[in-house]
């Protein structure tokens, strides 16, 4: 089987993560899971300070939810106890209610990466539980991370 070709180098948000004891097994490397725990960190933060977007009151004053439909992780090398972490989101697709995220979470500074995550996420209603167009303001900041 031919491997996939690399990924085009790191842009968009990145954010810094220290590996604690609580992301660990008992071999003390990253327990797999807790990689979703850090992206869903990095997507609230994005949220807040790279779309200026209240994450809060997307649920509760606007009432749209951002449920992950799918995702798809590759680990390729681990990351220990008291490592520094780099995360960078960028947006790889904007549809009429779905987006899709890629993450690349390396080692910092500039060391190898440790984990690619895909996302798709969907706007949805809180009210009638079906999907929603992204609003346009979300539209409009998530567009200059693509």
């Amino acid at each position: 089987m031919t491997p996939p070709p690399p990924e085009p180098g790191p842009t968009g948000f990145t954010q810094r993560k220290r590996v604690f004891f609580h992301h660990c097994d008992p071999a003390g490397i990253v327990f797999y899971p807790q990689y979703l725990l850090l992206i869903n960190e990095v997507l609230q933060d994005w949220f807040e300070t790279g779309l200026d977007v209240g994450y809060a009151g997307l649920f509760a004053d606007r009432r749209i939810g951002i449920p992950t439909v799918r995702l798809e992780c590759d680990f390729l090398a681990p990351s220990r106890l008291g490592d520094a972490l780099e995360i960078t989101l960028t947006v790889e697709r904007i549809g009429k209610s779905s987006f899709e995220l890629r993450y690349e979470c390396a080692g910092s500074p500039g060391q190898d990466v440790r984990a690619r995550i895909r996302a798709v996420l969907v706007t949805t209603s809180l009210d009638g539980h079906g999907p929603i167009p992204i609003p346009q303001d979300i539209r409009t900041a998530m567009e200059r991370y693509t």
